[in-house]
Formats: C-alpha cells, structure tokens, sequence
C-alpha cells in the first residue's frame, strides 16, 4: 500500500508557516539515523508517482526506507520542510524557490546532484485549437505564483501573441506586458485551478504536475508548451540548510538521478515529463 497522506488547505499552509519559522526541534536541530525513515513531501504527479517508483522497486536494495507525503498545494511542502515536519520534498524549480525563501524568511535548498525532470508548462484551452485562433479580449488563465506568473507570461511572449518589456525577468507580472494585439485579459489564479478553470476562460497556462493530474499532455494537448532546452525549470530535491549530507538524503539524490529512473519517467510520461540528468 502507498504510505501516503494529504493535506490540501491553504489555511494550514499559511498557519504552518507561522508556527514553523518560530518553533524549535527542526530537521536539522535533531538528525535523525542513516537507517531511519526519510519522509518526502511532493504533489502526487509526477512527483509523488516518482518516488513511489523509487520507494517500491529501489530503496530497499539502497538501504533507505521512504516515507512519501503527498500534498496538492506549493506552499505547505515548504513550510514541513522548514518546521522539520518532513526531512526533505520534491515538487518545485529553482526560481520558485528563491522566490519563497526571500518572502517567507525561510532556508530551504536544492540537493547538489539531486536535479529530476522538467514539466513542460502549457497553454490549453477547450474553445480553440491554436494560439492564433484566440479572440480579441479573450480570457487567459495564469498561475498566481510570482515565478509561475512569470514562465507563463515567457511562453506567451515566445509564441508571439505578447510582447515582453526587455529584462523582464522571473518576476514578471502582466504590468511588463508592452505588446497585446488581441487585447487579452489575464485571470490569475493559484495553480491547482488552472485546469479547473478551462471551463470558464478561453485558454489557461498550466503547470505541468497540474495537467497531468487533470489528463492533459503537454507533448499532446497544449497549443504551446515549453522546451527543455536550456530550461531553468527542472524540479529538484530539497531540504533545510544543513541536511544536504544527510547520508538518507544522499541516497535519495543517487536513486532519483539512477538510469531506472530516467527509464520510468521516458515510459511512463511519452514526453509530457522530461528527465533533466
């Protein structure tokens, strides 16, 4: 059986946060044995799917027993990590992370060595089968998320239907727009909604676990979607400041960068998730 758990509110991310950034007892305050349980927070696709791979047909050769807590919004598995709620999570990109870290007050880092795959964002819709066949003033969907906003607002501007002011960089919101030909309105909305939401605009840029959960394919469905190429996107392993060398973390980072992994995900995802090592 899974050993997973869900916890979904936004309420108890925020309030999480609160109480960690001030409670005591961390991961890194008290370290836990090479042989114990190293529990991993990440979003259920393709994240959560991953490690369960790893958990059910790696670890246990490796010596490591994995623990996976599913969770379905970006905040809270940051907020385990830094209360020492969880030893470790798997679910966002490196600007994402810079960006929580500066407004949270938070130490949260990557694994060195521990970089698994990107989720090509996407543009959907289910009024319209190309990019240029959007309306004038047609409704476009956005993640709210400072970082999300800004890849989403790049890969509108890559093919063409926005023009961006140049420098606009990981922060970008719809103000740096300085080209709009069809008058297109943006409707930000946290991520989990987006495919939620195809229902209501016109077309909606959503972030690739969120697709996946919602049947989407990026290499099929999507108007547009993002390249691998030179992306700085890919999702990473991450844990407090100071656990980088826990020896369980370590073993993680080894088995999630193993060529069985980069098997499981080219089969499993036909190129809706890409492995980045």
């Amino acid at each position: 059986m899974r050993n997973t758990a869900k916890l979904t509110t936004a309420v108890l991310a925020a309030g999480a946060l609160t109480l960690g950034l001030t409670a005591c007892g961390s991961g890194s305050d008290s370290k836990a044995g090479a042989g114990d349980t190293l529990t991993v927070a990440a979003t259920p696709s393709p994240q959560g799917q991953i490690l369960t791979y790893v958990k059910d047909h790696l670890a246990k050769q490796a010596g490591l027993k994995l623990e996976v807590k599913e969770f379905t919004d970006y905040v809270t598995p940051n907020t385990a990590v830094q209360q020492g709620e969880v030893d470790a999570n798997y679910f966002q990109h490196q600007p994402y992370l810079t960006d929580f870290n500066k407004k949270n007050g938070t130490d949260i880092v990557a694994v060195p060595g521990a970089t698994v795959h990107l989720e090509p964002l996407g543009v959907y819709s289910k009024s319209v089968k190309k990019l240029t066949a959007l309306a004038k003033g047609a409704t476009v969907a956005l993640p709210n998320d400072t970082t999300n906003e800004a890849r989403a607002l790049k890969l509108l501007a890559a093919n063409g239907v926005i023009g961006l002011k140049s420098g606009a960089g990981f922060d970008a919101t719809p103000k740096d727009v300085t080209s709009n030909p069809k008058g297109l309105k943006f409707k930000e909305l946290e991520a989990a909604q987006l495919p939620r939401s195809l229902g209501d605009v016109d077309a909606a840029v959503i972030n690739g676990n969120y697709a996946l959960e919602a049947d989407l394919s990026p290499a099929k469905d999507a108007l547009a979607a993002e390249s691998a190429k030179g992306n700085p996107y890919s999702n990473f392993l991450a844990v407090k400041k100071g656990d980088e060398k826990d020896p369980r973390v370590k073993k993680l980072a080894k088995l999630l960068t193993s060529p069985e992994v980069k098997k499981f995900i080219e089969d499993k995802y036909q190129g809706a998730v890409v492995p980045s090592f």
